[in-house]
């Protein structure tokens, strides 16, 4: 299967390391940190540019993967 990158803003941080994504004007996803984001304690927040990595099998949950 065929994972997609795609480019988003940080709008709102969930407990957990979960974080509202929103991609365009009307699509909104929730994405969690990817493991080696947590390892090194990058830091995400509101108002971050960041690139998540789509799930095949539900577009509406994701995996941070690069804060830019």
């Amino acid at each position: 299967m065929q994972k997609k990158t795609v480019e988003g803003v940080v709008e709102e941080a969930l407990p957990a390391g979960t974080f509202r994504v929103r991609l365009g004007a009307d699509s909104t996803i929730l994405a969690h940190l990817s493991g080696k984001m947590r390892i090194y304690y990058i830091k995400v927040i509101p108002g971050d540019y960041v690139t998540v990595e789509l799930s095949p099998y539900d577009e509406t949950k994701g995996r941070i993967i690069k804060r830019r």
